[in-house]
């Protein structure tokens, strides 16, 4: 933990605050021990961590990105078509190791994807039409308007709608009225909480971003909430 968060004789920062403004990447996340995965959960909140030792308390600043990837069992085969657990049954084996992962640190993870094994067939296909340099170039445009939107509003040390506080939030990520009839229905149906209802925003306002969309529309809640959906629907199956 304190490796990761801070700590050590002098207080030393941890790995999240060396990812301050930057990414970081948590690989096999089951396999961290429970506390110390659940020792992000405050920092991915206000962006900070306080490290306090017996004669003194410091706080770093921990503003980071975290990615995180993960197998759904141990061996990784479980969704793989045929595949015989030797543990026994899979939903299982899939729902032990998928449970090491507390439920308010997920509720903390914007988008949750799953991502199917590489197939040989998939080698060999052409380039999607798409390639990184174009994705960057929409990246960056979104990026130009959230942080000219932030400005107008008197705000210019927010730069992004992550960094948005969540009254500034409900103003400038109002969807239009299908798209707010699609929320309120994904909010009981999916059993939302405040941070998961303010998180679907966020992204769903990105996503517009992404559109050059003034507006967010019901099909940009949607992909927003099918994210969150997806981590849900693989846990009620284990």
């Amino acid at each position: 933990m304190a490796a990761l968060t801070g700590g050590g004789m002098r207080a030393r920062p941890g790995e999240i605050s060396l990812a301050h403004q930057g990414v970081l990447f948590l690989d096999e996340l089951p396999e961290f021990d429970a506390r110390v995965l659940d020792s992000l959960r405050q920092p991915l909140e206000n962006g900070e961590v306080a490290v306090s030792r017996a004669n003194h308390r410091v706080t770093y600043p921990a503003r980071f990105m975290l990615i995180a990837a993960m197998n759904p069992c141990r061996c990784g085969h479980a969704y793989e078509p045929g595949f015989s657990c030797k543990r026994g049954r899979v939903d299982r084996c899939t729902s032990d190791y998928q449970a090491r992962i507390s439920g308010p640190l997920m509720d903390r993870i914007d988008l949750r994807i799953e991502v199917p094994a590489v197939t040989a067939a998939d080698l060999i296909l052409p380039p999607p039409a798409e390639g990184s340099a174009e994705v960057a170039a929409r990246v960056a445009a979104a990026r130009d308007i959230q942080l000219a939107r932030y400005a107008a509003a008197g705000m210019p040390r927010v730069r992004t709608n992550a960094e948005a506080p969540a009254s500034v939030l409900e103003q400038i990520a109002q969807p239009d009225a299908q798209g707010t009839k699609l929320l309120r229905d994904a909010s009981e149906t999916m059993r939302l909480s405040a941070r998961g209802y303010h998180r679907v925003l966020r992204v769903a306002r990105t996503l517009a971003d992404l559109d050059g969309a003034e507006k967010i529309g019901r099909l940009h809640l949607a992909e927003a909430l099918s994210y969150r959906a997806l981590a849900e629907d693989l846990r009620s199956a284990a």
